[in-house]
C-alpha cells in the first residue's frame, strides 16, 4: 500500500476504540517502519500557557493543548505551517509539518506562520496501519490546511465526512448512539 502521509484518517463508524472513536488523525509519517499521526479534533481544557509556556513565542498561549494520541502522552509535538517547508523536522503535506525538538527559542519563531501543540501522538508498527485501512477502520481523505488548524476542531469529524460526500455525508449525521435514532 502507498504511504498515507499527508492524508487524514477519519475514524469509521465501526471503530469503537475510545482512543480513536470519531477522531480525525493527520498522518505525519508513514513508511515501512510504521506510521505517526496526530489526532486533530481533541482539544484539552489546558492552555499552552499552563502546560508549555516556553512555546508562547510560537503559539498563542491561550490556545488549548490538543490530545494527539495515546502514545507518549507526556511528550509535546508542535504541528506548524512553515514559510519554508524545509524547516520542518517531518513534513506532512504542503508546508505543514512538525517542528524539530532541538529548536532554540529564536529558531522556534523563525518561519512559523501558525502552529498547534499536541500531547502524545498516534502510532502504528510496521504494517499495522495498512491492516487497519484494509479492514475499513479508517476512511482516507487528503488533508487541507484548514483541517490541521481548524477553529472548530470538535466538529472536524463530521465536517470532513460531509466534504467527502455521498454515503459519508450520511455517516457524518449519524448520532453517537444509533439506537437513539
Amino acid at each position: 500500500m502507498d504511504s498515507a502521509r499527508g492524508q487524514l484518517l477519519v475514524a469509521g463508524p465501526a471503530l469503537l476504540d475510545p482512543n480513536f472513536w470519531r477522531t480525525v488523525v493527520l498522518i505525519v509519517e508513514h513508511n515501512d517502519d510504521g506510521a505517526l499521526g496526530l489526532v486533530l479534533n481533541r482539544p484539552s481544557e489546558t492552555s499552552v500557557r499552563e502546560a508549555v509556556p516556553q512555546l508562547a513565542p510560537v503559539l498563542d498561549p491561550d490556545d488549548p493543548l490538543f490530545i494527539g494520541g495515546p502514545v507518549q502522552p507526556s511528550s509535546v509535538i508542535v504541528l506548524a505551517e512553515f514559510e519554508d517547508p524545509s524547516d520542518a523536522a517531518l513534513l506532512a503535506f504542503d508546508d505543514v509539518g512538525v517542528l524539530g525538538t532541538g529548536a532554540s527559542e529564536e529558531e522556534l519563531t523563525v518561519g512559523v506562520r501558525s502552529g498547534r501543540a499536541f500531547l502524545g501522538h498516534a502510532g502504528w508498527g510496521p504494517g499495522q496501519l495498512n491492516g487497519e485501512l484494509e479492514r475499513g477502520d479508517w476512511i482516507l481523505e487528503p488533508a487541507k490546511l484548514e483541517d490541521a488548524f481548524s477553529a472548530q476542531a470538535r466538529s472536524l469529524w463530521s465536517e470532513v465526512l460531509t466534504r467527502k460526500g455521498g454515503s459519508y455525508a450520511l455517516v457524518a449525521r449519524m448520532p453517537a448512539d444509533p439506537s437513539m435514532n
